[in-house]
């Protein structure tokens, strides 16, 4: 006959087995999220937690992209690009840190969702564009670029879900990019950045004219 004591072992070691399979599943989604290279989440895990930070007015969104990044690969090798993106990607961490999420959505190409508590993110990110211009430690000084960010801040456009803010951070960033302004934000008045508002390739193009910052 059954103890109490050998019931209750016997239903508590299947419980274990799911209970430790359900944190083996997380951990493998977790790091599915995760882009290998820079260690920042990718395109799914940074639209997960940049949705919830969009619920909050102060949300910012921004795009960042590198500058030349073919021209880097092709000069100095893959390696060196890995190294310039990898340098971003840390660069970008360390300004977000615990106030947003920052994401590689694939390429040469970085979003970052922030709370801006003190309103102060354009004086920021100006800060945060010359520090993505660094060289590379650790490599060749000639492995350098600059990085074009475009921003829009949520409460500006409280219709846009975080796609249309992201189409209005890259509108911004590709204008910046044209006019090598380095940086620019979304919604400060009409400038026409491109005929369809993204580049080729890109989903989301626009046939009107974008609104996007006519400064920094």
């Amino acid at each position: 006959m059954s103890t109490p004591s050998t019931i209750l072992l016997s239903a508590l070691a299947p419980a274990a087995g799911w209970a430790v399979h359900a944190w083996r599943m997380r951990a493998h989604l977790n790091t599915a999220r995760r882009d290998p290279l820079t260690g920042l989440v990718t395109r799914d895990g940074f639209t997960r937690r940049a949705t919830v930070l969009l619920k909050d007015p102060r949300a910012v969104v921004v795009l960042a992209d590198v500058d030349r990044f073919k021209h880097i690969n092709d000069t100095h090798g893959h390696a060196a690009g890995d190294a310039l993106l990898k340098a971003t990607a840390d660069r970008l961490t360390h300004y977000v840190q615990d106030c947003g999420v920052a994401g590689r959505l694939g390429g040469d190409e970085f979003a970052a969702a922030v709370i801006d508590d003190h309103g102060t993110v354009g004086d920021l990110l100006a800060v945060l564009h010359g520090v993505l211009a660094r060289p590379v430690e650790g490599q060749d000084p000639a492995v350098r670029t600059t990085v074009s960010l475009g921003w829009v801040r949520a409460a500006d456009f409280p219709d846009d879900d975080l796609s249309g803010l992201l189409r209005r951070a890259d509108e911004a960033m590709y204008a910046a990019k044209q006019a090598r302004a380095g940086l620019r934000r979304a919604g400060l008045g009409w400038l026409f950045a491109t005929v369809t508002g993204r580049r080729a390739g890109r989903t989301g193009a626009r046939t009107s004219a974008p609104v996007v910052g006519v400064a920094a």
